[in-house]
């Protein structure tokens, strides 16, 4: 009975230091000033950052909900943010961080020291990465059912019919299938067909090299934001306005993000980077998606560091 208990309560703490975990990162993202994107800076594109705050608080229960399957979460994730807000403000991060989710409830063994076998260190990284892998893989067909009709309730900005895998008809594969059919058009695809290897790769290290500078939060996620908008066209200009409108973007933020990274004070840097803001609202772009992956990178590194329960 007490092991249990214990049990249970070891549990419950875990799922609500996920849940933590996901409404933080949301919110060092808003308050960042990220060009081109909603922050506590400067609003746009017809969001407040008021809207952001909220969907996260409200997508948190359903996306971190303990034993959930990933198409699950999102869909919940999406119908709370609805019922809250009213509009899409969040699909994206709802995409990436879901199967996160997931994984982080069975990634505990990454407090084990090592692999006895191989006496191979295990790190908290490979742990979570092998949960997620894990979670990928037995992606189903109702998990793509369900993210189906979240994206349809979103109605995310540019999207249009496709020949395979439509949102708008019944799926007839599974979630990581039609991820993969997406992946060469879409960079959060491309997370589910290549283990979120972006996050992992680029996003991660980003974060690294600037906490190891000294940098505290809001810098933190500029720096990881600045580098898939200088690596990446943004899947999400890309989609409303087209790849050559994404490519300039991604031009124009690369030498951006070079001056940035060798900053002595970055807070000295937010006036380049509030400069580069106006201009991108004003042509009606927004890197929504480098935001998105942003908020992965920041909640993947949360979820690394969390202390696990070992049962």
């Amino acid at each position: 009975m007490i092991a249990a208990q214990q049990s249970d309560a070891a549990s419950a703490a875990r799922h609500a230091a996920i849940k933590k975990a996901f409404i933080t990162s949301c919110r060092d993202e808003v308050e960042a000033p990220k060009p081109g994107n909603v922050h506590v800076f400067s609003e746009g594109h017809g969001m407040t950052v008021e809207q952001f705050l909220r969907s996260a608080d409200a997508a948190a229960a359903p996306l971190c909900a303990p034993g959930a399957a990933v198409g699950a979460r999102i869909l919940g994730a999406v119908e709370a943010t609805f019922a809250r807000v009213g509009l899409n403000t969040n699909l994206g991060i709802i995409l990436l961080c879901a199967p996160l989710a997931a994984a982080a409830e069975f990634s505990r063994t990454a407090v084990a020291p090592c692999d006895a076998a191989s006496d191979i260190t295990v790190t908290r990284e490979d742990a979570l990465a092998a949960a997620l892998e894990a979670t990928l893989v037995k992606l189903s067909r109702d998990d793509a059912q369900s993210a189906f009709a979240a994206i349809v309730i979103a109605s995310p900005g540019g999207l249009g019919a496709a020949s395979r895998h439509d949102v708008r008809a019944p799926a007839q594969t599974t979630l990581l299938d039609a991820m993969r059919e997406a992946a060469p058009r879409d960079a959060i695809a491309r997370q589910y067909a290549n283990g979120f290897a972006d996050v992992f790769g680029l996003g991660l290290r980003a974060l690294a090299a600037a906490r190891g500078k000294g940098w505290g939060a809001p810098w933190l996620a500029v720096a990881v934001y600045l580098d898939f908008l200088a690596e990446f066209p943004d899947s999400h200009i890309a989609r409303k306005y087209g790849i050559e409108a994404a490519e300039a973007v991604r031009d124009e933020a690369a030498p951006l993000r070079d001056a940035f990274a060798v900053s002595v004070d970055p807070a000295n840097f937010r006036q380049n980077l509030l400069a580069f803001d106006r201009s991108l609202k004003v042509a009606g772009r927004n890197p929504g998606t480098s935001a998105d992956l942003t908020v992965a990178t920041l909640f993947a590194n949360r979820l690394i560091n969390l202390d696990y329960a070992r049962q």
